[in-house]
């Protein structure tokens, strides 16, 4: 059973300022330096740590777990995290492969959306893809809904070819089997979507009322942009 003071998940309806906040952060960063020879991606701060605590809902011996795992994995994967300068992958961003809804789920979470058909496997390498969601990923996980209520995320497969195929070797595939889980959608995937996502907050290509997905795409690439510096920074700690 996981460690957790009582009433832990409660913990998430406090602020990062509260005392009980404060002391299960000062706990998880004592763990931390605690570790013989690790090397973390980013500075031990409230802000950083209290995102594996919302995410495990303050449960230490979890969320101690999760920041391990990010950090082994940073260091690991070098190919996607080692820079996540949104130079790096502007062309993906531009061709409109990846958008982000403007509002959350009934649940609370985050909903992204990849468009395969407009990644062009002749420009970019299935670890440029990759290094998209997790530039995404790194700048959405400091919202603290995004923290207590995780994102989902809707693949578009249309445009599919074998040359995307060809891209994912077994090693690609493996570091995506390691951070995502994936929900698959037949050819009704307007009918199966609608299933799992109110119309009010889909785009309109996929039968939704919002904005085009190519405006969401926009706004989010923009979004990045607006973010290079924060990210060129976790880049380079990443690099130490």
């Amino acid at each position: 059973m996981s460690q957790g003071p009582p009433g832990a998940g409660l913990l998430n309806d406090l602020s990062d300022h509260s005392p009980r906040v404060r002391s299960a952060v000062a706990e998880l960063r004592r763990r931390a330096e605690a570790e013989p020879g690790q090397r973390w991606p980013q500075p031990l701060a409230d802000a950083f740590l209290v995102r594996f605590l919302r995410a495990r809902d303050f449960h230490l011996d979890l969320a101690w777990r999760l920041l391990k795992n990010y950090q082994k994995w940073r260091i690991e994967c070098p190919e996607i995290s080692a820079d996540l300068r949104p130079a790096s992958v502007l062309g993906l961003l531009h061709a409109g492969y990846h958008g982000v809804l403007r509002s959350r789920d009934p649940h609370g979470s985050k909903v992204l959306i990849y468009r395969i058909g407009q990644w062009d496997p002749k420009l970019f390498t299935a670890y440029d893809v990759f290094r998209v969601s997790l530039i995404t990923s790194e700048l959405i996980v400091q919202e603290i809904e995004t923290q207590r209520n995780g994102v989902k995320a809707i693949f578009d497969l249309q445009g599919w070819r074998f040359a995307h195929a060809f891209q994912i070797s077994p090693a690609v595939a493996k570091t995506i089997a390691a951070v995502l889980t994936v929900y698959m959608h037949g050819n009704n995937y307007l009918q199966s979507l609608t299933e799992h996502f109110p119309v009010s907050i889909l785009p309109q290509e996929y039968g939704g009322e919002e904005v085009s997905i190519e405006e969401l795409a926009k706004e989010w690439t923009d979004f990045i942009m607006a973010s290079a510096d924060y990210l060129k920074n976790i880049s380079l700690v990443a690099q130490e």
